[in-house]
């Protein structure tokens, strides 16, 4: 598909062979895009399709870029006294629930983990792996397709 509007903002992970052993071939894989009808949230690489969601601008009261310091609440994997760059849309309350890797994380878990961030938003968030997000690209594109739309950056507050 190509994209007729020059302000739309897309950004796709890095590839790597891990996409080869999860079974999503070669192909550019979308983490993050803003468009005339909404946001798409990618998913991570190994559950894209599962992962991956879409949210209209009608449910969208803003864009967020957050940080989730790591030292009390990181996975095994990762390293203490770390942070991680997050994206994310703020909704209207009663907007549907979107699937993603922090769906199933109870309010108590996010206030835990992330007690700055909303946890309507922890759930429409994605971390910033594999992809580095352009943020006068992103706020050219939210102000193109949604004025009434803020992009907040709020990773050094």
């Amino acid at each position: 598909m190509v994209d007729s509007h020059p302000s739309i903002y897309e950004a796709h992970y890095t590839r790597t062979p891990f996409q080869l052993v999860f079974g999503q071939g070669w192909k550019r894989l979308v983490a993050f895009r803003v468009d005339d009808k909404g946001v798409t949230l990618g998913g991570a690489p190994a559950r894209h399709l599962s992962q991956t969601a879409f949210a209209p601008w009608a449910d969208i009261t803003s864009v967020v870029i957050w940080q989730w310091h790591l030292k009390d609440g990181a996975p095994g994997w990762v390293p203490a006294d770390q942070s991680r760059d997050y994206i994310g849309v703020s909704r209207h309350p009663g907007a549907p629930l979107l699937p993603g890797p922090n769906s199933t994380l109870q309010p108590e878990q996010a206030r835990k983990h992330a007690p700055h961030i909303d946890h309507q938003l922890l759930l429409a968030s994605r971390p910033v792996i594999a992809w580095r997000p352009d943020l006068d690209r992103l706020r050219t594109a939210v102000s193109t397709f949604a004025p009434h739309v803020p992009v907040h950056d709020v990773r050094h507050m």
